[in-house]
């Protein structure tokens, strides 16, 4: 075994990652299947001169991690449905003041209280919708436990360069498993910084090229004056009620994600290339269903899979091109159909698409998706 090589849960990923990023700050509330994230947390973050405080909430957990981004501090909380519901509205605030910060939720079922200990992936549409207005929106999903380490660090270089708050989506199935995982030399990583400005004269807090541009951010307590509000604001900060000033703001923040897309996508993809029956999916759902094309490919099925690990934005067209020549295309998810609702908006070539869903609080057996995939080839 190398040095590196560790025995660790989903959970346990997301926190070392969060830490090889440089996480200074966290605010959370004790929630099931999150809780260890926070409890990790709690152990090691005195141990690299950060700070933990367990919040009276959801709320004011969220609202604590922007404050301290503000301050210039790498921030993030975890949670799962329930209190990811509740911090729905400081998620569209720290997207309109363009504040970084990383929001682990771990999916369980709901609605409501629902099944604490039991996995769903039922949080991919309030993920993207959840808090009112329109608004910019980074998803990343984690198929395994080392993607957990890796797509953490990577929401907190997305979260810094875009000034943008990252959602880290994984689920109780992941966040609780354990594997083997190599982790890199932390000499070798390189997080980033957000950009800051050079001086305090004349620092505007939202000025940025119209197309899409990231502003500078400087932190609170350095003798910048910057004025933070949660209403339709100018370049200075200050509110404005102006038509043409919202709207500049809003396109604005709005293309600052779309031409990051290409940047920000990642995926996984099996057998594709001659694939008449094409399987997409993501987060544990995923590792059944690979299980599943596998077995129908050495049976001599032509079946393909794709596993997205960006699920907003949401990539049509790298959707469409995988399913460009199948016969149908199979959705296998833990939820009724919030993931097929996007594959069939993204178009497919026109197959038509399998809605594959399971809302029992169990994982899918491989076995049930590979059944899916030989009803389609009959």
């Amino acid at each position: 075994m190398t040095r590196n090589a560790k025995l660790m849960q989903g959970n346990e990923a997301c926190t070392i990652g969060a830490l090889a990023a440089g996480l200074e700050f966290y605010a959370g509330y004790p929630i099931t299947p999150s809780t260890e994230i926070a409890e990790l947390c709690a152990e090691e973050l005195p141990k690299v001169g950060g700070k933990f405080i367990q919040m009276e909430d959801e709320i004011g957990s969220i609202a604590a991690c922007i404050g301290a981004s503000l301050a210039g501090k790498k921030a993030m909380t975890a949670t799962s449905g329930p209190g990811f519901s509740l911090m729905q509205e400081c998620l569209g605030y720290a997207s309109l003041t363009e504040v970084p910060l990383v929001i682990i939720d771990v999916q369980r079922m709901g609605p409501s209280t629902g099944m604490p200990t039991s996995p769903a992936q039922a949080d991919l549409m309030q993920a993207r919708w959840g808090t009112h207005g329109d608004h910019p929106v980074i998803v990343l999903a984690p198929g395994n436990v080392k993607e957990c380490f890796e797509l953490t660090f990577k929401a907190f270089d997305i979260a810094e360069t875009y000034r943008v708050p990252v959602i880290v989506l994984t689920d109780e199935i992941i966040g609780h498993m354990r594997e083997k995982v190599i982790l890199p030399d932390p000499a070798g990583l390189k997080p980033l910084r957000r950009a800051a400005p050079a001086s305090p004269a004349g620092y505007k807090p939202y000025a940025a090229d119209p197309d899409g541009g990231v502003p500078l951010m400087a932190p609170f307590g350095e003798g910048y004056r910057w004025h933070v509000t949660g209403l339709f604001h100018d370049e200075s900060g200050r509110p404005s009620g102006k038509s043409e000033v919202a709207d500049k703001l809003m396109r604005r923040l709005a293309r600052k994600v779309e031409k990051a897309a290409p940047l920000i996508e990642e995926h996984f993809e099996e057998s594709l290339e001659d694939a008449e029956i094409v399987v997409v999916s993501f987060g544990s759902s995923a590792m059944s269903s690979l299980s599943a094309v596998r077995r129908a490919r050495r049976e001599g099925v032509k079946a393909g899979m794709l596993r997205l690990k960006t699920m907003w934005p949401f990539p049509d067209e790298l959707v469409a091109r995988a399913a460009s020549r199948a016969r149908r295309v199979i959705v296998p998810e833990m939820n009724l159909g919030q993931l097929a609702l996007e594959v069939e908006r993204a178009g497919c070539g026109g197959a038509p698409v399998t809605r594959l869903g399971k809302v029992n609080g169990e994982l899918f057996r491989p076995e049930e998706v590979y059944a899916s995939i030989m009803e389609a080839v009959k």
